[in-house]
């Protein structure tokens, strides 16, 4: 089946319309988690006609340019055409990356993890040396980034670092990066300045985790049994149905208390139990989801690697996977990686196509 790069403008204004309709309703925030994720899908959709919109108008603008000039000659007008239209054939292009992005978590925010593979200190120095890259990457694109977690390294670099790259299509831009980077320099930690091999392993994973947690139990969804106490806890407890079984239909969840002497205490203890299993539930779906997404685990190690940095014996970034490559190493370094992303995400597309 053949993938399509389409964007239908009347679509996404119809789901536009549908959100903003829905956000109308009085019980609308009944379901924070739901509410907060439509709202930021609004504001990506309004975002997204926007720029297409923008880029109609300044094709007629510039339609209505070309017609003034009529076949005179106007050195003027037609530097200004020319200018405008590179700069729309690059926002295009832009977009064409963005339609490209079309998978189940594409749009997302991202987490990237970064750990030192072989290569002692030096892959510790690599590891910080991918995280500036990255990080400033992000930030010259617009997007806000948070370290989560840092792990320094005994001499120096890092051992192993996370940090969450937020804003639309972060994941669906760097979820291509994930695999062991290699890097081939001569070591600043040799006394004897000799080449060295250092290699990291880089993770990347959709944030889908950002939201905080609500549970919300509808009545509807609890069954309940009461039954007399076998425990401890005197006559009372022991004579009355005071005990409190209750079981989460959509999760196959019971749990039990019958510690307490009245029924209405032992519903409430029920409940509370109840939430915090539900919540253990989520916390491992979603962390079996994000080793999914994850893919299988490669080491960071000869024969793995995704991409090769190359400062000793000359200057070449070259990814194996694409055969993407460029000889300005410390320009990639300082985050200018859009050849490589692109590159794979233009691959990545080709592979969808022939599927």
């Amino acid at each position: 089946m053949k993938s399509r790069c389409i964007f239908d403008l009347a679509s996404k204004k119809q789901q536009i319309d549908a959100i903003e309709q829905e956000a109308l309703a009085p019980d609308f925030y009944a379901d924070r988690a739901h509410a907060q994720a439509q709202m930021r899908a609004l504001s990506r959709l309004r975002d997204e006609v926007t720029t297409w919109e923008s880029l109609q108008v300044r094709l007629a603008e510039l339609h209505e340019l070309a017609e003034m000039l009529n076949g005179a000659s106007d050195a003027d007008l037609e530097a200004e055409i020319t200018t405008a239209m590179a700069e729309i054939d690059a926002e295009l292009e832009r977009q064409r990356f963005k339609l490209l992005m079309n998978g189940e978590h594409d749009a997302s925010s991202a987490i990237m993890s970064i750990h030192a593979g072989n290569g002692g200190t030096d892959a510790q120095d690599w590891v910080a040396m991918l995280q500036r890259a990255y990080m400033r990457w992000a930030e010259s694109h617009g997007y806000t980034v948070e370290l989560l977690d840092e792990t320094p390294g005994e001499e120096a670099g890092i051992k192993s670092t996370t940090f969450s790259i937020d804003g639309p299509y972060a994941y669906g831009y760097l979820r291509g990066e994930a695999g062991a980077h290699r890097l081939i320099r001569l070591s600043p930690f040799d006394a004897a300045h000799r080449r060295q091999t250092s290699f990291a392993k880089v993770e990347v994973m959709p944030d889908i985790g950002d939201e905080p947690i609500e549970i919300v139990i509808r009545p509807e969804d609890i069954e309940v049994d009461t039954f007399r106490s076998t425990g401890k806890g005197g006559q009372h407890l022991n004579k009355t149905d005071s005990a409190v079984r209750m079981r989460h239909k959509p999760t196959g969840i019971v749990v039990t208390c019958q510690n307490e002497r009245l029924q209405i205490q032992n519903r409430e203890l029920a409940l509370r139990v109840l939430k915090s299993r539900i919540y253990e539930l989520q916390i491992e779906e979603r962390e079996r989801e994000q080793a999914r997404l994850k893919g299988a685990h490669v080491e960071a190690d000869f024969g793995n690697q995704i991409r090769t940095v190359t400062i000793h014996p000359y200057n070449l970034v070259k990814d194996h996977r694409t055969g993407a490559e460029q000889g300005d190493t410390a320009s990639y370094l300082n985050g200018e990686m859009d050849h490589f992303i692109e590159a794979n995400l233009t691959a990545r597309a080709g592979e969808t196509a022939n599927v």
